[in-house]
């Protein structure tokens, strides 16, 4: 895992137009998998239930501000980048919604 100087920062383009990715999605696919975290580990270590880390993984829970700090200290991110993917991602699915 990267030290605090070796930090990742990760922007997303602002006009980006892809399909949105789910916050758990992301987390599993770009942080677990290559830091082989499992995600009982990924949860014990910042303090999250490993039943609240699941549930986001499988996009039955939002991210919460308290949930995206625990997260940032862990990965090294920002808080403010699992705010933002989860509200493009809520944006997204309204989107649908509205469509529908």
């Amino acid at each position: 895992m990267p030290t605090r100087s070796e930090s990742k920062t990760i922007t997303r383009d602002p006009n980006w137009t892809g399909p949105a990715i789910s916050p758990g999605e992301m987390l599993l696919h770009e942080f677990l998998e290559p830091l082989g975290l499992r995600q009982a580990e990924a949860a014990q270590r910042p303090g999250i239930s490993a039943n609240r880390l699941n549930e986001v993984v499988l996009g039955e829970r939002r991210v919460t501000a308290d949930t995206a700090m625990r997260l940032s200290r862990l990965l090294k991110t920002s808080p403010q980048f699992w705010m933002r993917l989860q509200a493009d991602w809520d944006l997204h699915r309204e989107a649908r919604r509205a469509a529908s």
